[in-house]
């Protein structure tokens, strides 16, 4: 028997009559969900009954989700490269969709080393402005006002490619910042933002970073809210800031950019030169005041004194950074409003004022068609696709508080019973529509911002690092890792044990700097990107005195582990043990220079 439904209360009267309607609109969807899931399948498989796909599981035209369920199986990535590389070299037959596939939405996650390519078509655009539509009416249940003034988000784009048949490959927000939707964006008080559009579309992050930074201070009494996809995007500005402040303050008292500013892009160039206008020697002489000080505790609010609330993502792998954005913020709240991945834009956080530690999100059944893989006794924590009749996917409807489950979407685009790899869990309802807390990200290890390191490839990493060092008689004995976000960018921290041949040495500096390079040279493309680009820092190898895992397995077996079934964590997040590691180090090493990445031709 399901579990007893705790629902969350009503939305509270709205702000205004647009609102109202919004707000209508997400009742109805929730308290209709199933109903709503039912369509969505029924929609999906009427449109694409020709396809080469659903004709190959002999669905026959049937829309029926007994029938889909029966026939269609769970896939993984690895199960539709085929169908997807066909359409990426050129093929437009109806392999998967009916409707032609518009572009690629590159993952975050990779598949063999490279970033997963997932179809989409034109019309998924209108059904994310939908879902992007709802966000305001929500939030200004809680916070009102904001259109009485601006928002400050740092929203960047990513460079992207085309593939061998000639489709866009790009992130999902490379791909909406492009789009009509958002370039030819009507008039909006709550998509009034200091960031000039050229400047967020401009693919040169630095100059992109600079220009939105120096009209985010030109407008910085009238900021409300200040943003950026991740946390981890909104502590990057905020080190920029630190590096450049003086700059940004001298272009403010002269009124004009620099001679040898870095803004060379001329649409950039002439967006911010029209936001300058005349020079403002008491705002520059106010910015330096404030950011040459020491301590930067508060320094949002000091610099932005009407902010309300921080909009950024805090789940998951960025819940490390909340400590952080709390020292720079003032303890600012933060809020997360929405739930959405490169597959499918899934819902909302209908309470987005909560604590970063009870976000949950409300999925919206009209967004695609969606299953969740029950998690039980680590059943189903292996990366195999395979279902067993333990753990059937359930409807939308039948999922248990307290439970956690694996999500698998249907989309629109041509996705059937597709495993997203993003655990959930089950922490109420919204009318009949569940409300999930994200947990992880199934077999990630190490993250710092959108990367995503697995088991298998840190070991790789290792592997094929540590051949480096067995000429001068040493051997990678045991090692571990952390994401090491105390400064910023963040970066990838690898802890080594290593072991020295009789007349064998301690390697030196240079080849354990080399060491580290061969590690990021193994990494997944998405790593090395984010290298290149300085959103995640070079790594840093920690090499600990002899002995030091054998402690931690006294630690560990202390704390009540198994003897017999321990083993050395290849990940730590618990601080006694960073602790512990920490003071048996004796030496640390950096990569000296850049992964080689490079945009290229996307393969699936």
């Amino acid at each position: 028997m399901p579990a007893r439904r705790r629902l969350s209360e009503p939305l509270g009267p709205a702000a205004c009559e647009g609102d109202a309607r919004k707000l209508e609109f997400i009742e109805d969807m929730t308290a209709n969900a199933d109903e709503v899931q039912l369509r969505v399948l029924s929609e999906i498989l009427k449109r694409n009954a020709e396809t080469e796909y659903l004709r190959r599981y002999g669905m026959g035209g049937s829309t029926e989700r007994r029938i889909f369920k029966e026939r269609v199986p769970v896939v993984a990535y690895e199960d539709l490269k085929s169908e997807i590389q066909r359409i990426a070299d050129g093929d437009r037959s109806a392999i998967i969709s009916a409707i032609p596939i518009s572009e690629f939405l590159t993952s975050s996650g990779t598949s063999a080393g490279e970033r997963k390519l997932m179809p989409t078509i034109d019309e998924e655009l209108d059904r994310k402005q939908l879902l992007y539509s709802l966000l305001m009416p929500v939030m200004n249940l809680s916070v009102p006002g904001l259109d009485k003034g601006k928002a400050l988000y740092f929203l960047f784009v990513k460079p992207w490619t085309t593939t061998p048949g000639g489709l866009p490959a790009r992130p999902v927000l490379t791909s909406y910042y492009n789009s009509r939707h958002f370039r030819q964006r009507p008039a909006d008080p709550y998509t009034d933002y200091t960031s000039p559009t050229a400047a967020i579309l401009c693919p040169d992050a630095a100059q992109s970073m600079y220009a939105q930074m120096l009209c985010g201070l030109l407008h910085r009494l009238d900021v409300l809210r200040i943003g950026a996809v991740f946390a981890s995007g909104l502590l990057r500005a905020i080190r920029f800031l630190r590096l450049n402040w003086r700059c940004l303050a001298e272009d403010i008292r002269a009124g004009l950019l620099s001679s040898n500013t870095i803004i060379t892009d001329p649409l950039v160039h002439a967006a911010v030169t029209a936001r300058l206008r005349r020079p403002d020697p008491a705002l520059a002489d106010f910015i330096a005041g404030e950011c040459a000080v020491e301590d930067w505790a508060g320094i949002l609010t000091r610099i932005w004194p009407n902010t309300k609330y921080l909009d950024v993502i805090v789940t998951g792998a960025m819940a490390q950074y909340v400590p952080t954005l709390e020292y720079y913020s003032g303890g600012l709240p933060m809020a997360c409003t929405m739930y959405a991945s490169s597959e499918c834009y899934f819902g909302l956080n209908l309470r987005p004022m909560c604590r970063p530690d009870e976000v949950s999100y409300t999925i919206m059944p009209n967004m695609g068609y969606f299953e969740f893989i029950p998690l039980s006794s680590g059943i189903y924590e292996s990366s195999t696709p395979e279902v067993s009749s333990e753990n059937i996917p359930v409807e939308l409807s039948e999922v248990e508080e307290g439970r956690e489950y694996e999500l698998v979407v249907t989309t629109y685009a041509g996705l059937y019973r597709y495993r997203v790899g993003d655990i959930l869990r089950v922490t109420g309802f919204h009318n009949a529509a569940p409300m999930f807390r994200f947990v992880r990200r199934k077999n990630v290890l190490l993250s710092i911002e959108s990367d995503k390191t697995d088991e298998a490839e840190l070991q790789a990493a290792v592997d094929r690092a540590s051949k480096l060092i067995e000429p001068c008689g040493a051997r990678v004995v045991e090692y571990t890792s952390q994401a090491y976000t105390k400064v910023i960018p963040g970066h990838y921290v690898i802890y080594w044990e290593l072991m020295l041949r009789n007349g064998g040495g301690m390697p030196g500096a240079k080849i354990l700097e080399r060491c580290c390079h061969e590690m990021e040279g193994a990494f997944n493309s998405v790593y090395r990107q984010s290298r290149v680009d300085g959103s995640i820092g070079p790594l840093e190898i920690r090499v600990v005195r002899p002995g030091t895992f054998e402690e931690l397995m006294d630690h560990a077996i202390l704390r009540g582990a198994s003897i017999n079934q321990y083993k050395a964590p290849r990940c730590v997040t618990y601080q006694p043990i960073i602790e512990l590691l920490d003071s048996r180090v004796i030496s640390t090493h950096f990569s000296s220079k850049l992964p080689s990445w490079t945009p290229r031709v996307m393969h699936a």
